[in-house]
């Protein structure tokens, strides 16, 4: 079964500039995202990969991509990764964030998400903890996230 975001990625994704139109869509459903203008380049059950371009207004002090622009593109890969591998009687938040920074970022960085668990139906919530490697151009991962998912079944308020 394919989910309603994977269905979008997919129909988009064979245009000229879909990629970019579905990352524009992502990014008015959830405008905060739109700070670092990433790019999502690939969206599959189990999957989620996503750039970020060193541009002046993701840069620190040193000239830098900024730590939390990198928090914010391996958040928003996860929550698409996630979103697009639930079964339709799931839903999901994220609970919480372990990161480390590893290396200098700079230039084009590519995320790539994934599961640690296999994302299944329950009829309990759990935990599914998500990792997200970052590298930059020459494959150094500069950042690693390990990001707490909540999943639980689809019914009330709980």
């Amino acid at each position: 079964m394919t989910t309603p975001l994977l269905s979008l990625y997919r129909r988009l994704s064979r245009w000229p500039c879909g990629r970019w139109l579905f990352t524009r869509a992502v990014c008015i459903k959830a405008p905060y995202f739109a700070s670092i203008s990433p790019r999502i380049t690939l969206l599959e059950a189990g999957r989620c990969e996503g750039t970020l371009a060193d541009r002046r207004k993701v840069r620190n002090h040193i000239g830098t991509v900024h730590a939390i622009a990198l928090c914010n593109l391996a958040e928003l890969t996860a929550g698409l990764m996630v979103d697009a591998s639930l079964p339709a009687d799931m839903r999901w938040i994220p609970k919480g964030m372990d990161v480390r920074y590893q290396a200098k970022a700079r230039g084009t960085l590519k995320a790539v998400a994934v599961p640690e668990l296999t994302i299944a139906s329950a009829t309990a919530g759990y935990e599914l903890p998500v990792r997200v490697g970052i590298h930059d151009a020459t494959g150094t991962e500069v950042f690693v996230a390990r990001i707490a998912m909540w999943v639980s079944p689809r019914r009330g308020n709980g």
